[in-house]
């Protein structure tokens, strides 16, 4: 039995000719990705690509069983997500220095895993309240913390696509991952920058409280937000909403990954 529903969009936005942004959403394993390219010309597309490709891998009919917790899950599949970009570029010229955001949720058990490299976020809205729960990895980020701007600084700073990690750029790349418990009604959004970079948190969460009952109709108005404040770049949004007794069993799951070994 299902116990998450999800909706997922994308738009190329106002001001971009391709989408480089790629997601992956299969509700019934509890399965969720985002990723958003960089790289030039079709680069960025192709890096996005082999993201949700590989994470579209794990849920492979036949794939044999694996032994793993869900966090090592994630961590092996930025990995071999990386190792492939990588080889792509190595391989054909045209798509050296192509690398991609990475966002990816498995719910499992009453709890969710998040794994994170990049820009793109991941929030939750409880309670009638929004938080984001990843950290851009980003320089606005390191001179937000370190004190040198403001937050409010940061909405009007022209260095807002600088990232400091990002899967396929360099030799090594760590994702960050944490475990957190979820509670039925949560809704969770997973996005690229494309709608956080035009769209406030405020409205973000003004949104969701108005329009999260029906994740389809919530979805589009965010998208078209994004494109009313400018649509700089490609805008991909996906919505998540724990149904009441979610149990999910760990059962999917431990197919998932067992491909890679």
């Amino acid at each position: 039995m299902i116990r998450i529903e999800s909706h997922a969009r994308t738009d190329v936005g106002l001001r971009r000719s391709s989408n480089e942004d790629a997601f992956v959403s299969v509700p019934e394993l509890g399965l969720l990705a985002l990723a958003d390219g960089m790289g030039g010309a079709a680069s960025g597309e192709v890096a996005s690509g082999i993201f949700a490709g590989t994470v579209l891998e794990m849920i492979s009919a036949g794939a044999p069983s694996a032994a793993e917790e869900p966090e090592e899950l994630v961590r092996r599949a930025f990995l071999i997500a990386h190792r492939r970009i990588r080889e792509r570029a190595a391989l054909e010229p045209m798509h050296r220095g192509m690398g991609c955001t990475g966002e990816m949720v498995i719910f499992t058990g009453g709890r969710y895993v998040v794994g994170h490299v990049g820009d793109s976020r991941v929030y939750l809205f409880r309670g009638g309240r929004l938080r984001q729960v990843t950290r851009d990895h980003s320089l606005l980020q390191e001179q937000i913390d370190s004190g040198v701007i403001t937050p409010q600084q940061a909405r009007q700073s022209q260095n807002k696509n600088l990232v400091t990690r990002a899967l396929g750029i360099d030799p090594v790349v760590e994702a960050e991952i944490h475990d957190y418990e979820t509670l039925p009604d949560d809704v969770y959004l997973l996005c690229s920058d494309g709608l956080c970079d035009m769209v406030s948190d405020e409205d973000i969460g003004m949104t969701l409280q108005t329009l999260s009952a029906n994740l389809r109709l919530c979805a589009q108005q965010l998208v078209q937000m994004a494109n009313d404040n400018g649509g700089r770049d490609n805008i991909s949004v996906i919505l998540v909403r724990v149904r009441k007794g979610y149990s999910a069993p760990r059962g999917p799951l431990s197919r998932l990954f067992g491909w890679f070994k």
